[in-house]
């Protein structure tokens, strides 16, 4: 549902009714991760898709249905050898997709109404959701801030409602969406109770540190994969607005400075493109020493052999050398700033998917390397 905020909080400011299915888990290959959305209202508009195509057309029926009787559906979809392209995910996967109308008159309206407001407004917020369990607590749901604070809840369970909402902030600090089980009443033990937890926080960020035409590139590469971007460079002459019109924020400060200052964390992207010691050192110093997601630098192998070696008189331990991506990106064979752009994206995305970098074909490796959280059937990550 929140994957599709800014849609949805505009139909509940217009009074509109409308059904909602979500992906709640995926089994194999599948085009769209948990969390995933398509919403319905009464007009018969559409927004958000489950499957890229596989099963919308079901799905869309379901939520008409949900509009008319009231009712909390889980469905699941897998590959149909008879029948794959009319009803089946022709990717072979399997997905459990849930079914929730948000009428005027349902009592997780206003519990779901806060959580689109404030994902749609780029605050942190989880939302839990009965997937399996009595009748009685389908539909409800519980809505956690970044400050651990929540509303709505389960009815007569505050027990529930507390362990649920404890739960749910675990997953908002990850960052992660997903399904979880426990009991019934809140405990470990009893009729188990399954909930699916949906996560929205701020978009993760990436740094570009080097005023160069190599940083205007990725900074449109890094936008088109959902980050914050920030320019840092010392000199301001470089790090004008005109050179770089998409970059959500331009900083004019030494490097190794505005990183001491900002703020990071374990989804931020650290990407040197100075390739000048006078920069690199003080800063890559202290970005390996970050829970940072990734740390990147440009330069030739000549440049990083010379760059290790002051990092080590510097301090840097071996094991905070190996952190580094450095030449940065993958062997892409890349030349123009696009391309090396594009393949400095791509590591990134590699290293937070846990790929190879190799090449699909051929391989016999999974596509997709989403591996489930202890405790969790499947979630992903932003």
């Amino acid at each position: 549902m929140l994957d599709i905020a800014e849609e949805l909080d505009r139909w509940v400011r217009q009074g509109r009714d409308f059904a909602v299915a979500t992906v709640v888990a995926v089994d194999g290959s599948a085009p769209r991760l948990p969390g995933a959305a398509l919403a319905v209202d009464t007009d018969g508009a559409a927004v958000g898709s489950v499957s890229g195509g596989c099963v919308e057309g079901a799905v869309y029926e379901l939520c008409r249905q949900a509009l008319e009787d009231g009712g909390t559906v889980l469905e699941r979809f897998g590959h149909s050898d008879e029948d794959a392209f009319a009803m089946g995910l022709t990717c072979g996967g399997t997905i459990d997709v849930l079914v929730t109308p948000v009428r005027a008159a349902d009592p997780a309206r206003p519990v779901a109404a806060a959580a689109l407001a404030t994902a749609a407004g780029g605050g942190a917020a989880a939302l839990a959701r009965i997937v399996t369990g009595p009748p009685e607590l389908a539909g409800r749901a519980l809505l956690v801030r970044a400050d651990g604070t929540y509303e709505g809840g389960f009815a007569a369970h505050p027990e529930l409602d507390r362990t649920v909402a404890a739960e749910a902030a675990a997953f908002l600090d990850a960052g992660r969406t997903g399904t979880l089980e426990i009991g019934e009443r809140g405990s470990r033990c009893g009729t188990p109770l399954t909930l699916f937890v949906e996560s929205s926080v701020p978009p993760p960020r990436m740094i570009v540190f080097g005023a160069i035409d190599f940083a205007s590139a990725l900074v449109r590469a890094g936008r088109f994969l959902g980050y914050h971007v920030t320019v840092c460079d010392a000199r301001p002459v470089f790090a004008t607005r005109t050179r770089f019109p998409e970059a959500d924020e331009i900083v004019v400060e030494w490097p190794h400075r505005y990183l001491d200052r900002t703020r990071t964390d374990g989804r931020t992207a650290l990407c040197v493109l100075t390739h000048d010691v006078k920069f690199d050192v003080p800063l890559l110093q202290r970005a390996l020493r970050l829970p940072v997601a990734y740390v990147g630098a440009m330069g030739s192998r000549r440049t990083h052999l010379d760059r290790a070696d002051r990092l080590r008189e510097a301090g840097v331990s071996e094991l905070e050398l190996a952190r580094l991506r450095s030449p940065i990106g993958l062997d892409l064979g890349a030349r123009t700033p696009e391309e090396t752009a594009l393949s400095i994206a791509a590591q990134i995305v590699a290293d937070r998917r846990g790929g190879s970098g190799r090449p699909l074909a051929g391989a016999h490796t999974p596509i997709h390397h989403d591996d489930p959280a202890p405790g969790v059937r499947i979630d992903s990550a932003v």
